[in-house]
Parts: C-alpha cells; sequence; structure tokens
C-alpha cells in the first residue's frame, strides 16, 4: 500500500476529503519528526512506541578486501509494538 492508498482508505472510513486527510498526514510526521529531533519518545495508544537510540562505533571487515573500517556513532529510530498489536497480528 502506497502512501496515496493509504490516505483514500483513511479519508473514506472517516467521511474526510484526501486533502484533508493528506493535511492531517503531514502534520503529524511533521509532529513526530520534530520529537525525535529531540530525541524524545513517541507512543501512540494501541499501536506501539517510536524512540531514537544511540548505535554505538563498532568495526567492520570488508569480506572481499579483509579491510577493517570503523563506522561511526549514528542515531537510529527505533519501533516496538504494543502488546495490543501484537496480538492482532
Amino acid at each position: 500500500m502506497n502512501n496515496k492508498e493509504f490516505v483514500t482508505e483513511i479519508a473514506t472510513k472517516l467521511g474526510m476529503s484526501t486533502s484533508q486527510v493528506n493535511s492531517l498526514m503531514v502534520g503529524l510526521t511533521a509532529e513526530m519528526t520534530s520529537h525525535f529531533e529531540e530525541e524524545t519518545q513517541v507512543s501512540i495508544m494501541n499501536f506501539g512506541n517510536f524512540e531514537v537510540k544511540k548505535r554505538l562505533e563498532r568495526v567492520i571487515i570488508n569480506p572481499a578486501t579483509k579491510q577493517r573500517m570503523l563506522v561511526p556513532p549514528k542515531m537510529a529510530l527505533s519501533f516496538k509494538p504494543s502488546n495490543v498489536l501484537k496480538d492482532k497480528l
């Protein structure tokens, strides 16, 4: 399912126009992104938790050349589904 199909399906279920739902989705993702930039957790009831975690630096080895490389630390977004969502799946 792509974004257009998703927005259309939500619009029909809620009885709203696709442009209204699209603007809601843009606002939702913008607000979630701002919280992720602040490294705060976002919880959605009966869906799950989104959290920014720091990945530590690590050494990797290229299997072809056997060259060792250092991967710098980075921030990664993680998702943990709620128990309600797990039970439905």
